[in-house]
């Protein structure tokens, strides 16, 4: 608990609460369009995609693999400063270590490693707000990033690689980007349902989901493929056509349109709001 009060009290962060931008679109379930691009390029970077193939179920049961990730992530963000899972999510990866197929060690919880798995998190947030919903003003880019350092602060991990400022965390993004990921085999496997079809959740039927996939792969693909940079398709081999960017676009460009923005903030937040958004906005009274 002193390590999350410690959190919500530094003077380079912002307030991670019902008034933030973290808060209003990180849980909003239109998140799903950008398809699985924080998972993705977080498993190309060589050492976080090892300890994933080393210590995850995530190539025997992919959905219950995110299932049990991302709640505990949603918590930490949705959570009160005296009560979220930050803490609990660092510990979850205390033993997840081994050996790089170079002989170089890797461990989960070195800053620079947990640091990505967060950037791309807070990246994913900032590029779902600016190509979904609407673009995003230069304060507000600050301000989610801002409100992420406090994000970070609640793992208890160490900040001491935490970029300052948008603009320097860009340039890390950039950096990474450009140089350091790689079509690691753990990130090549999830995103292997473009070409080849999404495996059958094991809590469908078979012959449900004959009548499901040849709908939803086609879907996944586009979201999938169009929500990812151009540099990790490339790595990554996925098939991307100039003809694909333009319909990508437009369909973004459908829901970035003031009257679908209309439209979706009058919905119930059951609609708008996965559950953990929901409890947080409800415990602090707040509708966005």
């Amino acid at each position: 608990m002193t390590e999350l009060a410690h959190a919500e009290t530094l003077p380079d962060a912002a307030p991670l609460d019902a008034g933030s931008l973290v808060w209003r679109w990180f849980g909003d379930n239109r998140m799903y369009l950008i398809g699985p691009r924080p998972a993705v390029l977080q498993n190309m970077l060589a050492e976080l995609g090892q300890g994933v193939l080393d210590h995850s179920v995530f190539f025997a049961d992919t959905a219950e693999r995110l299932k049990r990730t991302i709640g505990p992530i949603f918590d930490t963000v949705y959570g009160s400063p005296d009560d979220n899972a930050g803490i609990r999510v660092r510990d979850f990866h205390t033993a997840i270590k081994g050996d790089m197929p170079d002989g170089s060690r890797y461990h989960a919880l070195n800053p620079d490693t947990y640091f990505w798995a967060h950037a791309t998190f807070v990246e994913g947030v900032l590029y779902f707000a600016d190509t979904f919903v609407h673009r995003l003003s230069d304060a507000e880019r600050e301000q989610i990033y801002a409100e992420s350092k406090t994000w970070y602060r609640r793992y208890g991990v160490s900040d001491r690689g935490l970029p300052p400022d948008y603009a320097a965390f860009r340039e890390y993004w950039d950096t990474m980007m450009d140089t350091v990921v790689v079509p690691h085999k753990t990130a090549t496997y999830g995103v292997g349902y473009v070409t080849k079809g999404f495996p059958k959740p094991k809590a469908i039927s078979g012959w449900a989901w004959k009548i499901i996939a040849p709908v939803f792969n086609p879907v996944a693909a586009f979201l999938t493929t169009g929500g990812l940079p151009p540099r990790a398709r490339g790595l990554l081999g996925l098939p991307w056509t100039d003809r694909q960017e333009r319909r990508y676009q437009r369909f973004a460009a459908l829901w970035r349109s003031p009257a679908v923005n209309r439209i979706w903030d009058r919905l119930p937040m059951t609609v708008r709001y996965n559950g953990f958004a929901r409890r947080g906005y409800a415990r602090e009274a707040v509708r966005p």
